[in-house]
């Protein structure tokens, strides 16, 4: 699927809450069951986030770049995985990161999507540990 299909751009968390709330709900509450309680926190209103949206501008993916250069909740609806929207997602949240001056980027990653942030250039760090009932691992990407 190319990228004509989908546009992705930096959404603004007042404005656009709603549309990166329901990727997020669909994907973490809905399809991996993460409370709902430990989706949402005071960061979003303080995060960088990118949206994806489809040619007909509904949302289909989302991330967010925190203050300190993690990269978090990614989240690209089923139905479209396998398809770029990810990667682009991610490409996008660290070119972001480095036009902020950080040398090292950092994401909790569930352990069935390493492979995909390993392809991007991150490592991982540290051991195997439990958020929301999913096992992650801190990956950790820096500049050259």
């Amino acid at each position: 699927m190319t990228e004509s299909s989908y546009s992705i751009r930096l959404a603004h968390w007042p404005q656009d809450k709603e549309a990166l709330r329901l990727v997020r709900e669909k994907v973490f509450v809905q399809e991996q069951q993460v409370p709902v309680e430990l989706e949402w926190d005071e960061l979003d209103a303080e995060c960088l986030h990118f949206l994806a949206e489809d040619a007909n501008g509904n949302p289909i993916g989302t991330g967010r770049l925190l203050p300190d250069g993690h990269i978090g909740r990614m989240a690209v609806l089923r139905e479209w995985r396998g398809r770029g929207v990810g990667s682009a997602l991610l490409q996008r949240l660290m070119e972001e990161g480095r036009k902020r001056n950080f040398s090292t980027l950092v994401l909790a990653a569930q352990l069935q999507a390493m492979p995909f942030y390993e392809k991007a250039g991150f490592h991982a760090e540290g051991e195997v540990f439990d958020d929301a009932g999913i096992p992650h691992r801190n990956m950790v990407w820096r500049e050259r």
